[in-house]
């Protein structure tokens, strides 16, 4: 249902501090905390994880530009927070550099991008940085692990969020607003728009990295600083640097991050493989790092010896803590409900295929928009249209790009072009009128 004024809810409010649940305590979740608590509004963010503090994904992140605006406007926490790129280039099968392009980029880790977000959204202390002094017009941050949402209502002006814990208990928090951050699988979507389902694409994103001093002279030389890919039928790798153990930027303690796209076709024994753990427990989107059944991961090994450049082969074959992410499309059709008492943020809204690269921007977008929604600096309609535009846009995007990258034997300028055309800046980015049908 639309919300029937123009006027921000903190407007239509008096422009009172309001109080925001937010279901979803990674990275989208923490950056919605971070931009409303910024606005002097208080939160609370329930993620249904039992421990305190989520685990290290071991995965690497294209800093996009809304990811490093969000990090300039939130992150008080004085230290790096990307790697460096300097080169996007392509090998051939022999691992020769057949083309390259100077661009630079920002390559970070989702272990670092957490702590920071955790030291300055509710002063989670680590050895990734040092807490910041509290801001006193901040509001008000809470975190809740173990929480898993259940249900929600309207109660008064308000909502009224219902979980329960690892333990069986069971309870409920009250907020003005409720945020569902959960991700591609949300719960809070679920209840919204039952209809709207996850599907698998038909294909997985092996995944892991290595130590870049562990690596050979010709890895080194391959993926130090530089963004790297190799396409043939129904393959794609590409690998970068990102920060090291505990965020470090020290050349030599960097890892190198790869991404391996390979066909696994929905309800084949390969399938069934790749995604039963090492205890024999069939996983339906991620096996976690550390996880994964070693006959199955050295199938892959040798089947990257066999496909793949030497200098991909080598870090495929290298990593200790590979993990696997069936590759999924999820898109909703509106990001607003109950007259704006609910909304739909970043993976919740739209699930992107990893080509876009774009999923962590797409979190601090939706965040610093909403943010500017509820501070009055926008109206509803640019609000809707900005964020609505950008997961429809990009979310077909990546269905266009995984099609072309695995099912179509395409000459390399092709996968080139899709490349840039991903890489065009949001803001520079012309919406189709179909995309921002409001």
């Amino acid at each position: 249902m639309a919300v029937p004024s123009a006027q921000s809810p903190a407007e239509s409010q008096g422009l009172r501090k309001l109080h925001f649940v937010i279901v979803g305590g990674s990275l989208g979740g923490l950056a919605t905390g971070l931009a409303l608590k910024a606005l002097g509004h208080d939160t609370t963010i329930l993620e249904r994880n039992p421990a305190p503090l989520l685990q290290d994904q071991g995965a690497g992140i294209v800093a996009g530009g809304d990811t490093l605006e969000l990090f300039k406007r939130y992150n008080r926490c004085d230290r790096p927070i990307a790697v460096n790129s300097v080169r996007r280039q392509y090998l051939d099968k022999d691992g020769n550099i057949v083309h390259k392009e100077e661009m630079e980029q920002n390559m970070t880790s989702w272990d670092l991008t957490y702590y920071l977000m955790r030291a300055n959204y509710d002063g989670i202390e680590s050895t990734y940085c040092k807490v910041p002094d509290p801001a006193p017009k901040h509001g008000k941050a809470t975190h809740l692990h173990d929480r898993q949402v259940t249900s929600f209502e309207e109660e008064g002006d308000g909502v009224r969020v219902y979980w329960k814990t690892s333990k069986g208990e069971e309870g409920s928090t009250y907020g003005d607003i409720l945020i569902g951050a959960d991700g591609p699988s949300s719960t809070i979507r679920k209840i919204l728009e039952p209809n709207v389902e996850r599907k698998y694409a038909g294909y997985c994103a092996l995944r892991g990295t290595l130590i870049e001093s562990e690596a050979s002279k010709s890895a080194r030389e391959a993926f130090s600083n530089r963004f790297t890919f190799f396409h043939c039928p129904g393959v794609q790798i590409l690998a970068y640097l990102i920060p090291g153990k505990d965020g470090t930027v020290e050349p030599g303690h960097r890892l190198i991050n790869f991404v391996y796209y390979t066909n696994f076709p929905e309800g084949s024994a390969e399938l069934e493989e790749i995604m039963t753990d090492k205890d024999g427990r069939r996983r339906q989107i991620t096996i976690p790092p550390g996880t994964t059944n070693e006959e199955a991961w050295e199938k892959q090994r040798k089947l990257a010896r066999e496909r793949l450049p030497p200098q991909f082969a080598e870090i495929v074959c290298g990593t200790k803590r590979p993990f696997v992410q069936a590759v999924t499309d999820v898109l909703t059709p509106q990001n607003e409900f109950l007259n704006g008492k609910v909304v739909l943020i970043g993976d919740a809204l739209a699930g992107f295929r990893p080509h876009t690269v774009a999923s962590t921007s797409q979190a601090a977008f939706d965040a610093m928009t909403y943010a500017d929604y509820i501070a009055g600096r926008i109206s509803r309609e640019k609000w809707k249209k900005e964020t609505l535009g950008f997961a429809r846009y990009i979310h077909k995007r990546g269905v266009d790009m995984g099609v072309r990258s695995q099912h179509q034997d395409l000459p390399l300028q092709e996968h080139i072009n899709d490349r840039n055309r991903a890489s065009v800046p949001r803001e520079q980015e012309v919406y189709p009128e179909w995309a921002t049908v409001i």
